[in-house]
């Protein structure tokens, strides 16, 4: 007799693992404690690209001028590069894999966000997964999220928190697998690409310096 395949939402399976995750990672522990993001990531039986997301973008949530671009632009740029060749789980350069935010820091960004985290793990849910699996649906998104993080590390003057929060939403449609909403993330990046990389001129500056770079 055939078992049918369980439903990621079914019961006893948790549907939300990257959300409730994450509130259990800023719940418990010391403070001071480091977590490493490899430790993180091996914990989670999907999503780790979502996860390690939303680990990267936490310094755009820091009001310090330059952090969010120096550390949280490249790694974005790296998840989506390595989404973008078509890995389906992220590969750690060593001395990223031992290193991860302190516990307190995790802390203070699920405070901030505790009510809107709440409603999320309540509505996001598996579905729509064409725009999730598919091989053209990850290089897509991969595509995106090197944008969205070399926009990140520009001098933009206030949009930290801006693509912080729209990078935030990419994190959780991947840990949820919710392809509702990483349509509207398709969305939403497309035209903040259009309006903030491509008017203000600065996106399409360097992306020409880099092409010289390389081919003269």
């Amino acid at each position: 007799m055939t078992t049918a395949p369980r439903d990621p939402g079914a019961a006893g399976v948790p549907r939300n693992e990257g959300i409730r995750t994450l509130l259990a990672m800023a719940s418990q522990g010391d403070g001071e404690q480091h977590l490493h993001i490899q430790d993180v990531l091996g914990g989670l039986a999907q999503g780790a690209f979502g996860m390690f997301l939303l680990l990267a973008i936490l310094p755009a949530f820091i009001p310090l001028p330059g952090v969010a671009g120096a550390l949280s632009g490249p790694l974005v740029m790296l998840i989506g590069a390595q989404m973008l060749v078509g890995l389906r789980s992220p590969w750690l350069p060593a001395p990223i894999a031992r290193r991860g935010p302190r516990r307190r820091t995790l802390h203070r960004f699920v405070s901030k966000l505790q009510r809107p985290l709440t409603w999320l793990d309540s509505v996001l849910k598996p579905r729509l997964a064409l725009t999730i699996e598919p091989l053209a649906a990850r290089l897509f998104t991969g595509a995106q999220l090197i944008l969205l993080g070399l926009l990140l590390s520009l001098p933009i003057p206030f949009t930290n928190y801006l693509f912080g929060f729209q990078l935030m939403l990419f994190a959780l449609a991947l840990l949820e697998r919710d392809g509702r909403l990483m349509l509207l993330n398709w969305l939403g990046g497309v035209a903040a690409i259009a309006f903030f990389g491509i008017s203000s001129g600065q996106l399409l500056t360097y992306l020409t310096r880099l092409a010289n770079d390389l081919f003269n």
